[in-house]
């Protein structure tokens, strides 16, 4: 039986929420194998002159442990 693991992570863009999310997959992907979901806890945005400037999503990335 599997076994999962769970961390928190924070993405930023200075596109999208959705860019964020798959930032901090695509970054995460590089040092983490099986990868198997992420869960978005929660969006956050940056402001300077009523615009958004950047975009923050933190997210649990779910993986499979390997033995």
């Amino acid at each position: 039986m599997p076994v999962a693991k769970v961390i928190d992570i924070i993405g930023k863009s200075d596109k999208s929420w959705q860019n964020a999310v798959e930032n901090a997959v695509r970054e995460t992907a590089k040092t983490v194998r099986r990868i198997r979901r992420v869960y978005v806890k929660r969006v956050m945005g940056k402001v300077k002159e009523d615009k958004i400037v950047e975009y923050s999503a933190v997210v649990k990335i779910i993986f499979d442990v390997e033995r």
